[in-house]
């Protein structure tokens, strides 16, 4: 400090370091205290919205105790080193209040220079600082061991955790002690991020497709098949800011789309020709297929595919609440469900208007297809019953009224012993007394179609 050469030994590289940076901050030694960075009324926002605050309980349990016995005190920080939380040694605690080593303080190498909270901050690393190490002359009497806490989603410091004590060393093994605290800390972070991200993949299983990727916020690699991304572990995508654009690792370009809690990234080319098939016929449970990713489907993104399948040029949101709700529509309600639904079925909804895009399929579409050619090996496959046999929705009510109508009476003029058979399986021709009739006719007395078809016309009887 004075600018002689020091007697007996150098500081420690990580001292001298630390001691450079400080001073290029402006930090002097005669400084007496930390500065003042939180409020009283202030500090409980900033602990509730911060995410070590779920750990505190863990950290205490941790360290405290040893903290308290050793008459040291525990401090946890942020990432600036604002201090959060401290407890300890009630005495230590006192002489803490002295020199703003205190709930609201500011103890980053830029606050007060080198300690063992800035320093470990600045470092990346566990860090101890003994008494005269320190910057400030006010310290001296002060030893502490930081350790930073490193967020695993987003690999960036959280904060740091500290032990202090108003003596010229600390016991050895707190070094380890305070660097496994905040590991223990760390592996706590690291399964509940891993809870999250299986939750998000559930979620949005369906909207990946096979060339596609899901990412956090953060940028890791949660889903998809990774192509564009080497597999590695741990991989990350740097994502645009305020753009929808993204160059991968391997050079292409790929589009990013927002879902919320996540991100979906597809190249170029996959997005133009999504592949969707819709199964609506005759199912409690309807469900969609993108890309081959089974996609279950409430009833009320049923009935809006239904709709739009049938409406190749597309719907208004004034138009599909029509058709779902009649007079008593809101279309207000229907932008909500479009939104959600295209949250699932990533890129095969269009809007303005509302529409099916890319290349899609429905059992319905193709059981009206094979009446127009009278093919009944087609018509008899798919046909499964009724379309969407729960939904209430005056247009599909009379889709679903008229397709029976024209499957029944295509059989009933054309088909096989076999086709009608086959009919008489679903829930339209189960019990259908013309449809059994005509087994009964066309079978003999032996063949177990013809006594199936007795039973069911004795039970309607």
């Amino acid at each position: 400090m004075s600018g002689n050469a020091p007697q007996g030994e150098s500081p420690r590289t990580v001292i001298s370091a630390s001691w450079r940076r400080s001073l290029a901050a402006g930090i002097h030694p005669e400084v007496r205290a930390a500065p003042l960075v939180y409020d009283v009324g202030d500090i409980g926002d900033a602990r509730s919205a911060h995410p070590l605050s779920e750990l505190l309980p863990l950290l205490n349990h941790t360290l405290l105790q040893i903290a308290d016995e050793a008459a040291h005190i525990m401090v946890v920080t942020d990432a600036d080193g604002h201090i959060l939380w401290r407890d300890g040694h009630r005495e230590v605690l006192r002489h803490g209040d002295t020199i703003g080593l205190a709930d609201g303080f500011a103890w980053s190498e830029e606050a007060v220079g080198t300690n063992g909270i800035g320093t470990a901050l600045a470092t990346g690393r566990p860090t101890s600082v003994y008494s005269a190490e320190h910057l400030i002359k006010v310290l001296h009497h002060w030893s502490c061991v930081g350790s930073p806490i490193i967020d695993p989603d987003s690999g960036e410091v959280l904060g740091c955790i500290d032990i202090s004590g108003t003596t010229e060393t600390l016991p050895p093994a707190t070094v380890a002690l305070v660097g496994a605290a905040a590991r223990l800390a760390e592996s706590h972070l690291a399964l509940r991020m891993r809870e999250s991200d299986e939750r998000i993949r559930s979620r949005h299983q369906g909207r990946l497709r096979a060339s596609g990727l899901l990412v956090t916020p953060s940028g890791r690699v949660i889903g998809g098949e990774r192509i564009a991304v080497p597999v590695t572990g741990g991989e990350r995508i740097t994502l645009p800011v305020g753009g929808d654009r993204v160059v991968l690792p391997d050079g292409r370009s790929a589009r990013v789309e927002s879902l919320g809690d996540a991100y979906l990234i597809m190249p170029y080319g996959v997005w133009d020709t999504p592949r969707l098939s819709l199964t609506l016929l005759g199912t409690e449970r309807p469900h969609a297929e993108l890309d081959g990713v089974r996609v279950p489907l409430s009833l009320r993104h049923a009935e809006i595919l239904a709709l739009l399948a049938s409406h190749p040029r597309g719907l208004t949101a004034d138009q599909l609440s029509f058709l779902l709700y009649g007079d008593a529509g809101n279309p207000v309600t229907i932008r909500a469900e479009i939104h959600r639904l295209r949250a699932v079925l990533s890129g095969a909804v269009a809007a303005k208007p509302y529409r099916l895009v890319g290349e899609v399929e429905a059992d319905v579409l193709t059981v009206r297809e094979a009446l127009s050619r009278g093919d009944l090996v087609t018509l008899t496959r798919l046909y499964q019953g009724p379309l969407l046999p729960r939904s209430e929705s005056p247009a599909l009510r009379r889709e679903r009224d008229e397709l029976d109508a024209r499957v029944r009476s295509e059989l009933l003029a054309k088909g096989s012993v076999d086709d009608l058979w086959i009919f008489a399986q679903t829930p339209t021709g189960h019990d259908d007394f013309e449809i059994l009739e005509h087994i009964i006719n066309r079978t003999s007395v032996n063949d177990h179609r013809h006594a199936a078809a007795l039973v069911r016309l004795s039970a309607d009887a």
